[in-house]
């Protein structure tokens, strides 16, 4: 009996996702999986054709889905009248809470888990003072806080045995005191993990200070908030080889539909140039196969991601990765 396949929703976005997503299909293909492709538009652009960034047809494509793979969205630095981020709407929509963010190279072998949904990013903003104040406002709840410590708890169960809860208590008493007091009650259901707590401010330098001493053992699985979990997981791509090297993933419950995405922008200044390093989608694509069951697949294509090295060519380097496998 043929076995019925996994559909997966292809989104370019904007920029070099219309590069790196085609180089990523083209070694899903290769792989002979029992994979199914369609593919959907989203983004800045899209925004710019249609007046909608996630028109309702992606986003029911996706929720027909197993997973969705997302290149790159454009992020205006000032607010556009309609305009808000598809990836950030898939987010909310399909409450993928979970942010996965893994960050392997120059010794530190790490997984950032972000919470995905509230903080600063919850988009709750407004202007006072006739323009001249502007508030956001910061989200934390229990509820959020308590799910995104268990899943990192998980995890840190399936690697090395040590989560450190990152957080800025010692200043935001309220927000950040609700996260950490949260994650410390959740951790007491993981007697068998090693916790440690740390600033946010100090685990950068000391992810930094680790890099050049080409130390890998004070971080396995960091759990944070939102926007210090972005931060965190930028400068550990950066110690690691770079963005082009950075994936994530994007998951919630179980049997919802999972959004595998590279860590890098749209990268306007290249695009369309076949310069971008597909290897972040590569390697998101590669989450994204270990997540819907193909493990196998999924650690092969890692492993020829850190094997292989960016040629100056997204379409070279994804043959490399392909004839590598």
């Amino acid at each position: 009996m043929t076995e019925t396949p996994v559909l997966i929703t292809l989104i370019n976005g904007d920029g070099i996702g219309a590069e790196v997503i085609p180089a990523a299909e083209s070694l899903l293909r290769a792989l002979n999986l029992p994979l199914a492709f369609q593919h959907a538009d989203a983004g800045f652009g899209t925004f710019e054709r249609t007046g909608d960034a996630l028109p309702r047809e992606t986003l029911d494509a996706c929720a027909a889905s197993a997973a969705v793979l997302f290149g790159a969205t454009q992020s205006p630095m000032t607010k556009v009248a309609g305009y808000s981020s598809p990836i950030l709407t898939l987010r909310r929509h399909f409450d993928l809470f979970c942010n996965l963010r893994p960050a392997r190279g120059n010794g530190l072998d790490m997984l950032i888990v972000r919470e995905n949904t509230e903080g600063l990013y919850s988009r709750r903003e407004r202007v006072e003072d006739g323009g001249q104040t502007a508030i956001a406002e910061r989200v934390i709840t229990a509820r959020a806080s308590a799910r995104i410590t268990r899943a990192a708890c998980e995890w840190a169960l399936r690697r090395r045995h040590k989560l450190t809860i990152i957080h800025k208590a010692n200043v935001l008493k309220e927000t950040c005191g609700l996260f950490r007091e949260t994650a410390l009650d959740v951790v007491k259901e993981f007697p068998a993990l090693t916790v440690e707590e740390g600033l946010i401010d100090s685990a950068a330098m000391l992810m930094a200070q680790d890099a050049l001493a080409g130390r890998g053992d004070r971080y396995d699985v960091i759990v944070t908030t939102n926007l210090f979990g972005d931060i965190l997981s930028d400068l550990a791509a950066g110690l690691t080889g770079g963005l082009g090297i950075a994936p994530s993933a994007n998951i919630g419950a179980q049997g919802s539909v999972g959004v595998f995405e590279p860590v890098h922008g749209s990268a306007p200044d290249i695009a369309g140039q076949d310069k971008a390093d597909p290897r972040a989608a590569i390697l998101s694509a590669a989450m994204m196969l270990e997540h819907l069951g193909f493990a196998e697949a999924g650690a092969g294509v890692r492993a020829a991601c850190y094997a292989t090295a960016h040629s100056g060519s997204t379409r070279a380097t994804a043959e490399a990765l392909i004839a590598a496998l």
